[in-house]
């Protein structure tokens, strides 16, 4: 049996069920799914859960990473294996030690920092540069085109995909060749 090249999802813990952002990565998950990818992602709540929940449900494995930090939290039930991490550092490495592409939604301060971080790892090659970096998306463009003003190279290392599908696409083009 062929393994399954993982997608590494970073978003927002506060997506609810029904708003906008929790649909877009319900889609994601989804789209990654059909296109024979399984997921991993930080395992709990909003876009977390919702990314879990679309890729499950179209058969996909879903690697969910936590973190003994949030002694309140357990891997939402969608999460097929859970790996447990002692702080959000050993947490953040996991997750992009898995991932054989990244696609980052929308967020706040830790999914900027989970993008910043796999965008430097590529940058300066502590990670593969042919792992594709995909913003779902216009939200993070302000930020990227800020980061290029001072360093037009790193633009090179992030792509950007309109929705789900063309995300998919994209990964499939760049980690498959299909």
């Amino acid at each position: 049996m062929v393994s399954r090249k993982v997608i590494s999802i970073f978003g927002t813990s506060r997506a609810e069920p029904g708003s906008e952002i929790f649909q877009l990565a319900h889609s994601l998950g989804k789209a990654l799914a059909l296109a024979g990818f399984d997921v991993a992602n930080g395992g709990y709540s909003g876009t977390m859960l919702a990314a879990a929940k679309g890729a499950s449900e179209a058969g996909a494995s879903v690697t969910g990473v936590t973190c003994y930090a949030f002694k309140r939290s357990k891997a939402n039930e969608y999460v097929t294996k859970e790996v447990s991490t002692a702080d959000l550092e050993q947490r953040l490495s996991t997750i992009i030690s898995l991932g054989d592409g990244y696609v980052v939604l929308p967020g706040g301060t830790g999914t900027l920092l989970e993008l910043a971080h796999v965008w430097e790892l590529k940058n300066k090659h502590f990670i593969d540069r042919a792992k594709p970096v995909i913003l779902l998306g216009s939200f993070w463009r302000p930020v990227v085109e800020l980061v290029g003003r001072d360093d037009q190279k790193s633009l090179s290392y992030v792509d950007f995909a309109a929705d789900p599908d063309d995300a998919a696409r994209i990964l499939k083009e760049k980690l498959i060749g299909i």
